[in-house]
């Protein structure tokens, strides 16, 4: 049996995020987290821009303080600690 590539076990842990942890069930502060290490993962030279209604901007700047948090990660780094929480999660469901 061959060992996933990283991108690949990304890819399932993703899958697993959307498909095994219940979002209700994860706290606000580890969800901003997980979409941090997402947003860097997928796009990480990419500059944050949100043009949304005013009701969006406390969401919004939460969420991209959690994203300039990891912005010194590269993406292989920030697709690691993304697929370490997920499995971390799904291991304390057991």
């Amino acid at each position: 049996m061959s060992e996933l590539s990283l991108d690949e076990r990304f890819k399932e842990a993703i899958r697993n995020a959307n498909e095994k942890i219940p979002k209700i069930s994860v706290p606000q502060d580890v969800q901003l987290v997980l979409y941090a290490y997402y947003k860097q993962a997928l796009s990480e030279n990419i500059s944050y821009s949100h043009h949304g209604y005013e009701s969006d901007e406390v969401i919004t700047a939460f969420k991209q303080n959690a994203w300039m948090q990891v912005r010194h990660l590269s993406a292989d780094q920030a697709k690691e600690k993304y697929i370490e929480i997920i499995n971390q999660m799904l291991k304390d469901r057991q």
